[in-house]
């Protein structure tokens, strides 16, 4: 096959095919957008109190707020699958970084919550390309072989963009104030958006994919196996998204009087957990070749973590350290949902399948991260501090026992997908 001029010499499907230091490049800075979008989804939790007390809001409100970051993510997930597999990353990872450089501006100078708000849906519709385009990067630079493990990494420097948003983050604000932190991480956007599109290439055929923009959607929703990997992925990652990501900074400060650095930093072992385990669910699910049993393994893993957080009468800072790690060493199972959703989908279709369980995977936060609020707000006994709201054990034990409801929930939709034994089930 004569070699293309775009930084390779051959396709994934060559024998003896291996990928070029410009492909590895290419799906590093897939990793680093991935990276900045979990930054930006967990920002919030650290500036809570600030929020709060700039925009005279309560919990319901500034979850609302926050997951206003998650109503554009999950919406534009179809999109943004249906978008690559038509055009490739290139120019869309490029251009949704740009936005999201507006986006931070937009969120950082504003002086009311609709316009906050406003802010953070452009940061998330932006970043909704980052783990879709990452994920195709993967599928058409490295051999299949590889993709799980791929996945796996890629959730490794996502959970690392995660721990930089917790305690490094506060650490920023403390110094520099939310909204000139918010500033720097606009600017870090501009820097990437930069970066992917002198780097990227489409794919290495630079074919298009035949057919409209909303081709084999249809294929992908008509499959059980779709809707099923939807809900467990939805389900491991809700505690991540909305305790980790936004309410378990407030609960360790309020409740276990931790310092909301102290409290940031053991938010983020969850993130931790993703990050090591992640690619290890990715090697050894080839290594089994099996996908399930490490699914089942991560939901009693996640969901006895949480159950201990939320129920166990006494609770030492070690014992919550260790509980909280717990929660991310199972969640990250969640990667095997894109594999497995892969499997039971045409190749042809992988960006509208991939896209549409990360929808429901991002539709998490979008859910709970109000909804726990919500549920604060209706436990809350009027109590107050410099503007902010505090709420009782007892409402946090109400909020989070929604997560364990629905890590049982998705239990049930693993028992009902197929296993692929790691192997392709649909072709084209």
């Amino acid at each position: 096959m004569t070699p293309r001029s775009t930084g390779f010499t051959r396709t994934p499907a060559d024998p003896g095919y291996r990928p070029s230091a410009r492909a590895w490049f290419a799906f590093l800075l897939g990793c680093c957008f991935f990276g900045y979008a979990f930054l930006q989804r967990v920002a919030p939790s650290v500036m809570t109190d600030e929020l709060m007390r700039a925009f005279s809001v309560g919990g319901a409100a500034l979850g609302s707020l926050s997951a206003f970051y998650f109503y554009a993510y999950a919406g534009m997930q179809l999109p943004v699958g249906l978008l690559i597999d038509r055009y490739g990353p290139r120019r869309l990872m490029a251009g949704a970084m740009a936005l999201c450089t507006i986006g931070s501006v937009v969120f950082a100078i504003s002086d009311s919550l609709a316009l906050a708000s406003l802010g953070r849906a452009l940061i998330g519709g932006a970043v909704a390309f980052g783990y879709v385009g990452a994920m195709t990067i993967a599928a058409h630079w490295f051999p299949a072989t590889r993709f799980s493990l791929l996945v796996g990494i890629l959730q490794a420097v996502g959970m690392a963009g995660a721990v930089a948003g917790q305690a490094p983050l506060r650490l920023v604000v403390d110094v520099a104030g939310w909204r000139e932190t918010l500033m720097m991480v606009g600017a870090l956007a501009a820097v990437l958006a930069t970066a992917l599109f002198l780097v990227l290439r489409d794919r290495p055929d630079k074919r298009k994919v035949g057919g409209g923009v909303m081709a084999g959607i249809g294929h992908v929703l008509r499959r059980r196996d779709t809707w099923a990997n939807a809900v467990a992925g939805l389900s491991l990652s809700a505690p991540m998204l909305a305790f980790s990501g936004l309410w378990a900074v407030p609960w360790l400060t309020q409740v276990h009087g931790y310092s909301k650095a102290e409290a940031a930093a053991t938010a983020s072992l969850v993130f931790i957990g993703w990050g090591a385990m992640a690619p290890v669910y990715g090697w050894l699910t080839d290594r089994i070749g099996r996908r399930k049993p490490l699914l089942y393994l991560g939901f009693t893993i996640a969901a006895s973590g949480l159950s201990g957080l939320v129920y166990l009468p006494t609770l030492t800072p070690t014992m919550i350290s260790t509980l909280t790690l717990m929660v991310g060493l199972g969640g990250c199972s969640m990667v095997l949902n894109f594999a497995l959703v892969r499997e039971t989908n045409r190749p042809g279709d992988a960006g509208a399948a991939l896209g549409f369980v990360n929808m429901c995977v991002v539709a998490a936060g979008a859910i709970f991260q109000p909804l726990l609020g919500y549920l604060l707000d209706l436990r809350w006994e009027g109590a107050m501090i410099d503007g902010a709201r505090l709420y009782s054990e007892d409402g946090y034990r109400l909020a989070f026992s929604a997560l364990i409801a629905m890590l049982a929930a998705g239990f049930v939709a693993t028992l009902i997908m197929r296993e692929t034994r790691c192997r392709q089930l649909v072709e084209d």
